[in-house]
């Protein structure tokens, strides 16, 4: 029933059958690869892109990032700056503050003083001018020793009583100089030249004084001796003083020895 096919003519379409159909199936086979690898390609570098551009936005950002960091440092840094110098500031307006409530109340009491020193010298200077006058009253009144120096003394102080251009304070410094120097003159013994008496009668002796004990004096020759007599408010010759005077006179002038000196002292009396 079967019919017979020469065998060398079905093997050779056989093989070529089997190729061209291997041939086929290699195609198809092939096919969904190539078009796999084909489609692959294009999402291969989409997606390389994308990665690209998500770095490019990641390091954007992180730069971004950075920048804000060293931003907010950077016034972190300036917020603490200006912290510090508000607080130096309060502390230096503290400190301002105490040197004008100090200063308002100097000047509060720089007014007080002006307004009590503005009633002082209406009260210091009415009494300047009295001390003056006693001072003067004094000197005419006492032992006349060094008068004409202490005479001047006063006129001074008289004449710088109405200058405008002395501050009182200097005034009454110079005032109590004057009462400070009389009271020296008390005790003090002291010897010097001047002249005794006027016109023909003047001449130049030798005083020593001691104290406001005694006023005694001798010329240059020796020859006259003589003492103030408080009481009588005169000179008084005494040659029998003559040795007496000779020896303050040494003792005067620190030739000699201090001793034991015999003046004249007139008598103690009532005080009214």
């Amino acid at each position: 029933m079967f019919t017979k096919v020469p065998t060398r003519i079905m093997g050779a379409n056989t093989n070529s059958t089997l190729q061209s159909a291997m041939k086929k199936a290699l195609l198809i086979a092939m096919f969904p690869a190539a078009q796999v690898m084909a489609q692959q390609q294009p999402l291969n570098e989409a997606a390389v892109a994308a990665q690209a551009e998500t770095n490019a936005t990641v390091a954007a950002t992180q730069e971004g990032i950075n920048t804000l960091v060293d931003q907010t440092q950077e016034l972190t840094s300036a917020y603490a700056q200006a912290l510090a110098e508000l607080d130096s500031l309060n502390k230096y307006n503290d400190q301002l503050q105490e040197q004008v409530d100090a200063q308002e109340t100097e000047m509060g009491s720089i007014q007080t003083q002006l307004t009590e020193i503005e009633t002082t010298n209406r009260e210091v200077l009415p009494l300047m001018e009295r001390m003056v006058s006693t001072l003067d009253q004094f000197v005419q009144a006492d032992i006349p020793f060094s008068l004409e120096e202490r005479t001047n003394r006063v006129r001074v102080l008289v004449d710088l009583m109405g200058r405008a251009d002395v501050a009182i304070s200097e005034k009454y410094r110079r005032i109590l100089e004057a009462y400070q120097i009389e009271l020296e003159y008390g005790r003090t013994l002291a010897a010097y030249e001047g002249s005794l008496g006027q016109g023909a009668d003047a001449r130049t002796v030798q005083f020593v004084q001691l104290g406001r004990v005694a006023l005694m004096y001798q010329t240059l020759d020796g020859g006259e001796t003589g003492y103030w007599d408080a009481s009588a408010r005169q000179w008084v010759v005494s040659p029998e003083l003559k040795e007496n005077v000779e020896q303050a006179l040494s003792v005067a002038r620190a030739e000699g020895a201090p001793e034991l000196l015999h003046v004249p002292v007139p008598a103690p009396q009532q005080a009214n």
